[in-house]
């Protein structure tokens, strides 16, 4: 169940381990000691806008139990298979984790604030004003597994090894960097270019760490089951190539007392199993052998569980709010493709989708239309019209925004739900037509060339069948031959990698404060180098202006106003035919797990839990 990770890779920072003492005192011996700021430039954290919202002193984030009990295992789930332990590479499909678990990052993130990071490998950090810089202070007692002191050489090898041989994300971030000058045994300053990218600092503060003496250069990009090494709370105890991996927590975990770490971090065990398809899974979990489960299906939720384990209440639902927006989950057109190239008919395929229909028949009507980029949150664009900000940001662009979309009135097609579709059919004929389309019998094909219009839906598993079936059925009837084809996760991941399907689903993920990962998802430069999350192969100038203008914001009122036009400009390059969302985290578990009483910001974090030592008591 990879999305369970989702609010572990946001803390990032979250991993070391420390099994060779002698290593560890023989640097603190002669470490310095932590400087003392004269200049007030000094920091123990950094906010993307606005002040931190906790003071040096704090002891512990807030949503996390400092009197949690240790021990215990954790057994996750997911489906498909791996064949690779390094989950920084673009080869291979990683084991789930990895970065989780055993690769921390200088500093570690808050789940109660849109973006603030404070230290973890790095005790204390320095920024200038304009952002152009950045300083860490890594602490002197910070050490990776195998008991080796994390020092700046360490933190020069990694930003040099993932800029040049890492997944394109960290290729694109860290070539920001100008210059690299070390400080001091434990100092090392970052200079950025002239970008004016103000995230960039944040970024280079989760920035894995791996240990250069155990880090080979040479092989780095090639798929492994060696384990990288890092400094987390946890090493990789056991592989079982596509099956599981299972993590071992460190009772020795350099940072177990630390603010940023205490009360997480409780399981004795961690593992995780793979599983064929979402049914299987779904029923390892029912019999105990899986722990916990995120539901996201509405009919699942409401009918699925009426089970004996939850009438016993060996089982619990527990459902947890959150702040956090819900991003885009879509059908996504490859506009690489010649047959989705022109507007016109994605737009008309945008009209055919019947989402009313689809959740009454299939989700009890538990679900919420999807109509914005940034959905759930006050960064979205929809009900709300352009700002004097975004209307200037947009004025070159003007010609490629839909005026519903600028003034706030656009909505997706609505319909009654009954499965007929017939008025939002006739608006996609009409749109077919202007597209050079026409009926020939039961064929719609193309005036010039008079071939049907076909493509084909690649899915990552055969359940998307009932999602995806009426869609389908929908089409056909308009004479447009559309196939779902489901394969294996290992061509699953080797085709999106390289664009090599028409259409898929996808989710992208959203946080309050989007930055320099919407550049991986949209940015014209990337749209042809495989890995990325551009999917639909966007090159749009007005989406690289808004991303630029987003990362360049001083003020959250600036940074807003840029993330709504982005949100606009996105929406008007119907890119995407926008699915839906649940309202709330649904999380299913076994009796034995607790947490903690306060819900962070970001929802259900899973890295707070614990296992009751009785739990039958």
């Amino acid at each position: 169940m990879s999305r369970l990770l989702f609010t572990i890779f946001l803390s990032c920072g979250i991993v070391a381990v420390n099994w060779g003492q002698p290593f560890a005192r023989l640097r603190h011996a002669h470490a310095e000691p932590l400087p003392v700021s004269t200049t007030g430039m000094r920091s123990h954290a950094l906010a993307m806008h606005g002040e931190p919202k906790f003071n040096a002193g704090f002891t512990h984030y807030p949503y996390a139990n400092p009197n949690a009990p240790k021990g215990g295992t954790l057994t996750l789930s997911t489906t498909g298979s791996f064949d690779s332990v390094n989950p920084l590479i673009v080869k291979g499909k990683s084991a789930e984790g990895v970065r989780a678990f055993a690769i921390e990052s200088l500093l570690s993130r808050s789940l109660d604030e849109p973006f603030t990071l404070y230290g973890l490998l790095a005790q204390s950090i320095e920024v200038p004003d304009d952002r152009s810089s950045i300083t860490f202070h890594l602490n002197p007692k910070a050490t990776f597994s195998d008991g080796h002191p994390v020092g700046v050489e360490d933190v020069v090898f990694s930003l040099k090894l993932l800029r040049e041989k890492g997944r394109p994300n960290h290729r694109t971030y860290y070539s920001k960097v100008a210059n690299i000058e070390q400080i001091s045994d434990l100092s090392v300053k970052m200079t950025l270019d002239a970008s004016g990218d103000r995230e960039m600092p944040l970024i280079l503060g989760l920035m894995p760490v791996l240990a250069k003496h155990a880090t080979n250069p040479e092989t780095f990009e090639k798929t492994t089951l060696d384990p990288l090494l890092g400094s987390g709370p946890y090493t990789i105890k056991k592989v079982d190539v596509g099956r599981s991996i299972t993590y071992a927590r460190n009772p020795n975990y350099w940072a177990r007392d630390l603010n940023v770490a205490r009360g997480r971090f409780n399981f004795d065990t961690v593992k995780f199993e793979y599983f064929r398809d979402a049914a299987i899974e779904f029923e390892a979990f029912k019999t105990g052998v899986v722990d916990l489960r995120k539901e996201d299906d509405p009919a699942t939720w409401s009918e699925g569980y009426a089970i004996p384990q939850v009438k016993a209440g060996k089982i619990v639902k527990s459902e947890f709010t959150t702040g956090l927006p819900d991003g885009m989950a879509a059908l996504v057109f490859n506009t690489r493709r010649k047959v989705f190239a022109d507007p016109k008919v994605r737009q008309a395929l945008i009209q055919l989708f019947d989402f009313e229909w689809i959740n009454q028949t299939l989700y009890h009507g538990l679900y919420k239309r999807t109509e914005s980029f940034f959905e759930r949150s006050y960064l979205s664009s929809i009900g709300k019209p352009a700002d004097a900000r975004e209307k200037s940001l947009l004025a070159p662009y003007k010609d490629t925004i839909h005026p519903a979309v600028m003034d706030g009135t656009y909505r997706f097609p609505v319909t009654d739900g009954g499965g007929h579709n017939r008025d939002n059919a006739r608006i996609a004929f009409q749109r077919l037509r202007a597209a050079g389309y026409e009926l020939k019998g039961r064929q719609l094909v193309h005036k010039k060339t008079g071939k049907q219009l076909t493509f084909e839906i690649l899915a990552s598993s055969p359940a998307l069948d009932r999602l995806l079936g009426g869609y389908v059925k929908q089409l056909a009837r308009l004479g447009i031959q559309a196939t779902i084809r489901a394969v294996d996760s290992a061509q699953y991941q080797a085709r999106i990698r390289d664009y090599d399907f028409d259409m898929m689903q996808m989710k992208w993920r959203s946080s309050l404060s989007p930055g320099n990962e919407q550049l991986f998802r949209w940015s014209s430069k990337i749209a042809n180098s495989p890995g990325t999350f551009n999917y639909g192969g966007v090159q749009n100038p007005a989406a690289d202006a808004m991303i630029q203008a987003m990362l360049a914001a001083k003020t959250s009122q600036d940074f807003v106003s840029a993330v709504r036009a982005l949100d606009r400009v996105l929406l008007s390059g119907d890119y995407v035919i926008p699915l839906f969302h649940t309202p709330k985290d649904w999380i299913a578990h076994w009796r034995k797990l607790r947490f903690p009483k306060t819900t962070p910001l970001f929802g259900f974090n899973i890295d707070t839990w614990w296992a009751k030592p009785n739990p039958d008591n």
